[in-house]
């Protein structure tokens, strides 16, 4: 007969054994996102707030400038989940991607500001210049196109663009003298404004509609891990909640992964964009029509395609539905 301490021991070993054996892995999900910038934080914040490792994902965010360069990562296999704006996607689905699907939203305004410094001082001063921005085809390409043409001005025939390859990119550019104008969002339009630059347009202000910052996945990564995109939209809710309630913690994860120290800076950044963000990740089909309108003054599939196409509304209808939004929307952090 074993000593009862050895076989209590030998009990205990073969408990957490059977514990590991029984604990599920994380699931591994690989996500893109577009811009570093404040509306596509949530990842961010869901990582250093533990959300992810709550939901039991392994959760790797690689970023890419460019909605297009995104959708075609997520087309290619290279990711299961992306957060970025929805020209690259709409255009690809109008072309007959139809995989692709929107699973819900953060921002659905454009919330771009046109900065300059020097004489550069209204809308009409822009006329013969480049502007600065990340990408052709991008978030702030469609942004200044959409904003400046309610000024009468027009790509091409009034100003033109400079590819910097990303915000921090555009920022740096502006400050160095490589740009006279750029195209920037939270928080880098209040580091230019810091910098003593000022607000040539204020976006913000013209409310423009569009799906700035979403979630968009493929029907058939939905089809073969339901539970594992729930999870993940689970977790973003939870770092909405954090991103509108809790500043101090989300100027700290701000701060670490944009490199802003100037706690002026945050703040200023902070009441600019919050205002923009869903607080329970709404996907607004108003905000997909904007961009389906756009599309369809060149080609005309966009016009025979409907925003509810687009979307696949579960996992929102689910979490509000069951009151898992209420819930979390109900309790203190």
């Amino acid at each position: 007969m074993r000593p009862p301490i050895v076989l209590l021991l030998y009990l205990l070993v073969v408990l957490a054994a059977t514990q590991a054996r029984g604990a599920a892995a994380p699931e591994k999900l690989v996500g893109i996102h577009s811009a570093r910038v404040m509306s596509q934080s949530f990842p961010w914040v869901a990582q250093e707030a533990g959300l992810f490792k709550k939901y039991n994902i392994d959760f790797n965010l690689v970023f890419i400038s460019s909605s297009n360069i995104v959708t075609a990562a997520l087309l290619g296999g290279d990711a299961e989940m992306t957060v970025t704006g929805a020209i690259g996607n709409v255009a690809a689905y109008v072309r007959g991607s139809s995989d692709l699907v929107f699973t819900g939203g953060i921002k659905n305004v454009m919330t771009q500001t046109v900065i300059a410094g020097g004489n550069i001082k209204k809308v009409e001063d822009l006329r013969g210049k480049k502007i600065g921005l990340p990408r052709i085809g991008g978030n702030g390409h469609y942004f200044a196109i959409q904003a400046l043409r309610r000024y009468n001005l027009e790509a091409n025939r009034d100003y033109g663009f400079v590819q910097t390859g990303g915000e921090p990119e555009t920022l740096a550019a502006l400050i160095g003298g490589a740009i006279e104008v750029g195209v920037l969002t939270p928080p880098a339009d209040a580091q230019a404004i810091a910098k003593g630059f000022h607000y040539v347009l204020y976006g913000p202000d013209l409310k423009i509609p569009y799906a700035a910052a979403c979630f968009v996945t493929k029907r058939s990564v939905i089809a073969k891990r339901p539970q594992v995109i729930g999870n993940f939209m689970q977790a973003m809710a939870e770092a909405a909640k954090l991103v509108h309630t809790d500043r101090e913690f989300f100027y700290k994860v701000i701060g670490k992964y944009l490199r802003i120290t100037d706690p002026a800076i945050l703040e200023a950044a902070y009441n600019a964009e919050i205002k923009a963000l869903e607080p329970r990740l709404a996907l607004k089909l108003e905000s997909l029509q904007a961009t389906l309108d756009e599309l369809g003054a060149t080609d005309p599939r966009a016009k025979a395609i409907k925003p509810q196409d687009l979307v696949d509304s579960r996992y929102l209808d689910e979490m509000n539905k069951s009151g898992f939004m209420d819930q979390l929307w109900s309790r203190q952090r």
